[in-house]
């Protein structure tokens, strides 16, 4: 299967997180703007995606055919996405006059200079970004590996539900396809600017930076809402399980926001200054215009507020559907308390259009 496959419609953007199967579509509208179509969010197992790595299949199977199921979607061809630190991205130069075929094998050719596995291990795509800066007879061509079991995993617990992956991208990608959509709620839609899209999941936190509407650096570190969890469980003798019903629907002492939640804030507002300093160190620049909250996390109410405290950064969190019409079957309420963790899915559905 392609990592990168030439866009096509009716496809469904499936994100398989750490805690959870997203899953939505997308229509365009004869005025051009764009519909959600179908949309659905059904739990995981604990422990059956372990750090964005496929455990179960049988598990994620089971949860994928009853999000697709609850979703009321017909359409079968699906676009998933590895996460990107299973994946190795490099730009390289080509001879501009390379057909496709040409260039393919030229690649592979070369790809064990570029890829640190046996290249039978591997999965192996490309895609023409444009003219080398400079070398009239070159082109800038993006090389894209990920090791082969990455892929397989989460293609195998699709097949078992029935549906077909079309598309395999990489969550990176997705999150630079679905900025289009969030960048609307920044102001001049960030024309010009650099943003900070930050993703606080369930146990990691993903930092893109986007600068011309394009990813200029990525990072992963481990830390997400799991760790609040887990604090709930110590603090009030609970299960796991209950700790996190628990932390979606309420019902916890009154202590629990200043002894619980705001110490989880402030420790999460840390981690992306933290992730900020590492861009910052990379001597690209020295700030950043605007942070995208997105994630789970970014749902917490007032945890926008305490990342524009630390990080002296106005921060907007993420909403991909801004501006978009909601098909009637579906609960608007619902989804805009979903939204910010429905990044990742979001840039996966805008597979659909060219």
């Amino acid at each position: 299967m392609q990592i990168f496959r030439k866009k096509r419609p009716s496809l469904l953007g499936i994100d398989i997180s750490t805690t959870a199967v997203k899953l939505l579509e997308f229509s365009e509208q004869r005025g051009g703007g764009l519909q959600v179509e179908s949309y659905a969010v059904e739990l995981l197992p604990a422990n059956a995606v372990v750090e964005k790595n496929v455990v179960e299949v049988d598990a994620v199977s089971d949860s994928i055919n009853a999000a697709y199921q609850k979703s009321g979607s017909r359409t079968k061809g699906v676009a998933l996405a590895v996460p990107s630190s299973a994946a190795i991205s490099k730009v390289i130069n080509l001879a501009a006059d390379l057909n496709d075929e040409e260039m393919e094998a030229q690649i592979r050719a070369q790809a064990d200079q570029y890829v640190p596995y046996p290249l039978d291990e591997v999965n192996l795509d490309f895609q023409r970004l444009g003219p080398a800066p400079g070398r009239s007879d070159e082109v800038q061509v993006l090389l894209v590996a990920c090791r082969s079991d990455n892929i397989e995993s989460r293609v195998d617990a699709l097949d078992a539900a029935g549906l077909t992956a079309e598309v395999m991208d990489v969550e990176s990608y997705a999150v630079e396809n679905a900025f289009h959509l969030m960048s609307r709620a920044l102001p001049d839609n960030g024309d010009g600017k650099t943003v900070a899209v930050v993703d606080i999941g369930a146990t990691m936190t993903a930092l893109t930076v986007m600068a011309d509407d394009r990813i200029v650096y990525t990072r992963e570190q481990l830390f997400g809402g799991r760790q609040l969890t887990e604090e709930i469980m110590r603090r009030y003798d609970m299960t796991f399980e209950q700790a996190g019903k628990a932390k979606r629907l309420g019902g916890l002492p009154d202590t629990y926001e200043q002894e619980v939640l705001e110490p989880f804030k402030e420790a999460m507002a840390q981690q992306v200054s933290r992730a900020l300093q590492f861009f910052f160190g990379s001597g690209q620049t020295s700030t950043v215009d605007y942070v995208l909250f997105a994630g789970g996390c970014a749902t917490i109410p007032g945890a926008a507020q305490v990342v524009a405290e630390h990080t002296g950064t106005p921060t907007v969190v993420a909403n991909p559907f801004t501006g978009m019409t909601v098909n009637r079957r579906i609960n608007p309420k619902v989804l805009a308390a979903d939204a910010p963790a429905m990044m990742i899915a979001s840039g996966l559905a805008m597979r659909s259009f060219d």
